[in-house]
C-alpha cells in the first residue's frame, strides 16, 4: 500500500510540474503540491462488483479531505499544532469520507485549513499557507484553503471542506473552481470537528460540474431522476452593489446564458433589502437589542452580524475550554474576536433562532422548488498576500453580508467560476431553497458550458475573432479526445471532450464521444446522460442510441435499453450490434 501511495504521488507531482515552471520567477518558494496537503494517506475503495452489476459511481476519482474530517488512526489537526498535540488519533472514520470511498473514490490525503477553521483568508501562521494557483500573489481563501488548491492544481478530482461562514464558497471563488455548500443538515457532520454547529455544512470542490454532481449524488444518497430546469432565475440587484468588481462583468454572463438556455421570461430582479425587511421581522428586535437605532442599518449588515454572533458563540461553546488552556497560541485576530463576543441570554438566542427560521422561510418562499437566486460570491478579487484588506471593516461587512444568506438560512449555494478579471479569478453564486441540493447541482450542470462561453466573451470584448473560432477550437479538442481514446487514456479523453462541450455545447457528437469514454470506465449514469443529450441534439444519432442502450443495460434498466436498441434498428435496419443486443435482451425476458 505504501508503494502504491508513493507512485500515486509521483504521478500527481508530474501533473502539476508545468504549473511549477511558471512559478519559478516568484520570490515565494512554492511547494510541489502548492502547500495544499498537510498529510498524505491512502484509503482505497472496495473492488468493483462483477458485471452485469453497475460499477461504483465514483470509480476512478481521487479526492482529498480538509483536516477537519476524522480518519481512523490519524489525529484530526483543526489547523493548529497544539490541537494535534492535545488530542488522540480518531477511533473511526467520518461517515462522509467512508461513503465516498465505498462509492469508488480513492482518498489520497488531508489538506490545510485555516487556524481552527475560523477565518476565510486561507493564510495560516502554523503551516505554510497554500499558494493560490490562479494568482500566486493573492490569498487562496479559507477556511478549506488546501482543498480548493488541491482541486485547482488537478492533484485530485474533488475535495471535501466545511462551510461555516464561507469556508468552501470563498476559496472556490478565489482559486477559480466550483465549490458546493450543501443544505444545512442534509449531510451528517458526524466525525467532523465542529466550528459552529448550526452553521456548519459539508461542502466539496471540483473542476467540472459533472464531478461536482456525481459526488453530490453519492453524499446526498440521491436516486436517479431526470434533471429539472429552473423556472425562475432571480438576480439580487442590491447585493451586486456590494461587489467592487464591475457588476456587468458578472450579471451579463448569467443573463446571456439564461436567455439562451431558458428564455428571457425566466429572468427576474429582486431587491433583497426590502424583501428581508418585510419577511424577517425579528431583525428589528435584533437591531433594537444591539442598540442599532441611530442610523438605518441594511438588513444585509444585520444578517452578517447574526452570522458572526452564531459563529463565535457556538465556537466558544464547542472549544472555549480548550482555548483557555492554550490562550497564548491562538491567533490574536481570532482571540480578539472571541473576547469581544458577548454572553448571550436565552432571550437573545431565541431571537437569533427566530431570525434563522424566518430567513430560511423567506428564501424558500422566494425560490420555491424551481428558483435560483443569483448573488456575488465575494466582494472583491482575492486580496494580496499579507495585505490588511481582508481584515478591514469594509471588506468584512461586504463579504459577511454576501455569505450570510446561505449560512443563516441553511440553504445550499454553489460558487461557479466565470473566467478572470485583471488576471484574477471571478465567480458568481447560485442559491436554491433549503433541501434543493439536487436541483442546484442539475442547474449548474445545465448552465456551466454556456456560462463559460459567455464569460470568455465578456471578459475580452475585443475577442470577436476568438468567438468565431470557438467551433474550430471545439473540433481541435474533440480530435485530441479521439486520439486519447484510441490510446485508451479514458480520463484524458473525457477531459478533452468536456473542453469541446464547453466551447460548443450544441454538438451531439461531443456528448456521444464522451459517453463512449464514460462507458469504458464504467460511469454508466454519466454515459446515459450524455447519450440523452446527444439524442436531443440529433434524433438520428444511431451510436447514441446504442451507447445509451448499453449504459441502461449495465444499470439494469432492461426495458428502456431494449427500446434504445430497437430504435437504432429502425434507423439502421442492418446494424448487427443493435440486432444482437435487442435479441439478447428479448431472450432475457422470455
Amino acid at each position: 500500500m505504501a508503494s502504491h501511495a508513493s507512485n500515486l504521488w509521483v504521478l500527481l507531482g508530474l501533473g502539476i510540474a508545468g504549473i511549477l515552471l511558471a512559478a519559478k520567477k516568484l520570490k515565494k518558494t512554492i511547494r510541489e503540491d502548492f502547500g495544499a496537503f498537510i498529510e498524505k494517506l491512502l484509503l482505497l475503495p472496495p473492488p468493483p462488483p462483477a458485471p452485469p452489476k453497475a460499477p461504483h459511481p465514483l470509480t476512478g476519482l481521487s479526492f482529498a479531505i480538509s483536516d477537519l474530517f476524522d480518519v481512523t488512526g490519524y489525529v484530526t489537526g483543526f489547523g493548529h499544532p497544539d490541537w494535534v498535540g492535545t488530542h488522540e488519533p480518531a477511533s473511526s472514520t467520518s461517515p462522509v469520507v467512508s461513503t465516498l470511498v465505498e462509492g469508488g473514490a480513492t482518498c489520497v490525503g488531508k489538506t490545510v485549513v485555516d487556524e481552527l477553521a475560523f477565518s476565510i483568508s486561507g493564510e495560516t501562521k502554523h503551516y505554510e499557507s497554500p499558494t493560490n494557483p490562479a494568482a500566486h500573489d493573492r490569498i487562496p481563501g479559507g477556511a478549506s484553503s488546501g482543498a480548493a488548491v488541491a482541486v485547482a492544481t488537478s492533484a485530485v478530482d474533488f475535495a471535501l471542506g466545511i462551510d461555516t461562514v464561507g469556508g468552501v464558497r470563498v476559496p472556490a471563488g478565489y482559486c477559480g473552481v466550483l465549490g458546493f455548500k450543501s443544505s444545512h443538515g442534509a449531510i451528517s457532520n458526524a466525525g467532523i470537528i465542529p466550528v459552529s454547529s448550526s452553521l456548519d455544512s459539508v461542502g466539496w470542490f471540483a473542476r467540472d460540474p459533472n464531478t461536482l454532481r456525481r459526488v453530490g449524488h453519492v453524499l446526498l444518497h440521491l436516486p436517479f431522476a431526470t434533471p429539472r430546469n429552473p423556472r425562475q432565475i432571480i438576480l439580487a440587484d442590491d447585493y451586486f452593489q456590494l461587489q467592487k468588481i464591475p457588476v456587468d462583468r458578472i450579471t451579463q454572463v448569467v443573463i446571456k446564458s439564461a436567455e439562451k438556455l431558458f428564455g428571457r421570461q425566466l429572468l427576474k430582479h429582486q431587491n433583497l433589502e426590502n424583501y428581508f425587511e418585510s419577511k424577517v421581522p425579528s431583525l428589528k428586535e435584533f437591531a433594537r437589542t444591539k442598540a442599532i437605532t441611530s442610523t438605518k442599518v441594511p438588513t444585509s449588515r444585520l444578517l452578517a452580524n447574526v452570522m458572526q454572533l452564531f459563529q463565535r458563540h457556538e465556537f466558544l461553546q464547542n472549544h472555549g475550554d480548550w482555548i483557555n488552556t492554550v490562550k497564548q497560541a491562538i491567533d490574536p485576530v481570532i482571540s480578539s474576536q472571541l473576547s469581544e463576543t458577548p454572553e448571550l441570554t436565552n432571550e437573545e438566542i431565541e431571537n437569533l433562532n427566530a431570525i434563522r427560521n424566518q430567513t430560511r422561510a423567506a428564501i424558500n418562499s422566494l425560490l420555491k422548488d424551481d428558483g435560483i437566486l443569483v448573488i456575488p460570491t465575494v466582494p472583491t478579487l482575492p486580496p494580496k498576500l499579507g495585505s490588511k484588506e481582508i481584515l478591514s471593516e469594509d471588506y468584512q461587512n461586504r463579504a459577511s453580508s454576501l455569505l450570510s444568506i446561505a449560512s443563516i438560512s441553511g440553504c445550499c449555494q454553489v460558487t461557479v467560476p466565470l473566467g478572470h478579471h485583471e488576471k484574477c479569478p471571478v465567480s458568481v453564486s447560485f442559491i436554491a431553497r433549503h433541501g434543493g441540493d439536487r436541483f442546484l447541482l442539475d442547474t449548474v450542470q445545465t448552465m456551466y458550458a454556456s456560462l463559460q462561453e459567455n464569460s470568455s466573451v465578456i471578459s475580452d470584448p475585443k475577442s470577436s475573432k476568438k468567438t468565431i473560432s470557438l467551433g474550430e477550437s471545439a473540433e481541435m479538442a474533440k480530435e485530441k479526445g479521439n486520439q486519447a481514446f484510441k490510446e485508451k487514456q479514458w480520463q484524458k479523453a473525457i477531459g478533452l471532450y468536456s473542453e469541446a462541450i464547453k466551447l460548443s455545447d450544441s454538438n451531439g457528437t461531443y456528448y456521444n464521444n464522451r459517453a463512449a469514454a464514460y462507458l469504458e470506465i464504467g460511469s454508466f449514469l454519466q454515459a446515459e446522460e450524455d447519450c440523452t443529450k446527444a439524442i436531443t441534439l440529433d434524433k438520428k444519432n444511431v451510436k447514441a442510441y446504442l451507447r445509451r442502450g448499453t449504459a441502461r443495460e449495465m444499470l439494469g434498466v432492461y426495458k428502456e435499453a431494449m427500446d434504445d436498441f430497437r430504435h437504432a434498428l429502425v434507423l439502421e435496419p442492418n446494424n448487427k450490434r443493435a440486432s444482437q443486443s435487442a435479441e439478447r435482451l428479448r431472450k432475457l425476458f422470455q
